[in-house]
């Protein structure tokens, strides 16, 4: 296996620890720690995690190690503020909401993951919405054929569940509480229906900020 694919592998094994709540904000380790729970080699791990790091999910401790990122409410405010941003200015731009990777394929498989994903969000299944929730937005981005934008905004994204999922993991209950949108934003996207997309945007960020600040209080 090439060293480079073994990082990248490594990196989206923390990545989903971090995202399922076994890896916890605040939590400490170190490269000898994860090569030896993986049974790899030091430079891969070492390699993943400075990944992780530049992504924002992990602080580096000086001669210590790494540590999960512990995101606070005024982070997850200032996020949501930066996908407004960056969702305002491509409709402000693009009024029409034409999209250079829009072919009846790449809404097909949106369509599937929009699917899975409400599924899961009005079952209260968490593992199953983050996984399907993330993987509809990439698809979704990815028709803006930007992969700067794209993957700007997957980070952000990723973030957010970071701080929600040690708040939601305490809750019992949450079939019905979480963002279940995502077929009707599919919908307006595939029609080209900017008003409509501008307001199911507005409408799942209320939500997202809605439900942190009553998590976080």
């Amino acid at each position: 296996m090439q060293r480079s694919t073994l990082r990248e592998q490594l990196a989206d094994a923390l990545r989903e620890e971090i995202l399922a709540g076994r890896l916890a904000p605040g939590g400490e380790f170190t490269v000898r720690e994860i090569a030896e729970q993986y049974g790899v080699s030091a430079t891969p791990v070492r390699e993943a995690l400075v990944d992780l790091s530049a992504q924002g999910l992990l602080e580096v401790e000086q001669h210590r190690g790494f540590r999960i990122k512990r995101f606070s409410l005024a982070d997850f405010r200032y996020m949501i503020e930066a996908q407004t941003l960056v969702s305002d200015g491509i409709l402000h731009h693009n009024p029409a909401l034409s999209l250079r990777e829009a072919v009846p394929e790449a809404f097909t498989s949106i369509r599937r993951r929009a699917a899975a994903a409400r599924q899961a969000a009005l079952a209260g299944d968490l593992d199953i919405l983050i996984a399907y929730d993330l993987r509809f937005w990439r698809e979704l981005d990815g028709l803006l054929g930007n992969p700067h934008i794209g993957e700007f905004l997957d980070r952000l994204r990723v973030a957010c569940w970071a701080f929600t999922v040690p708040h939601l993991r305490r809750q019992t209950g949450l079939a019905g509480r979480l963002w279940a949108g995502h077929l009707e934003l599919a919908d307006a996207v595939e029609r080209q229906d900017a008003a409509e997309t501008d307001r199911l945007l507005r409408a799942h960020r209320s939500h997202a900020l809605a439900l942190a600040t009553q998590l976080a209080d």
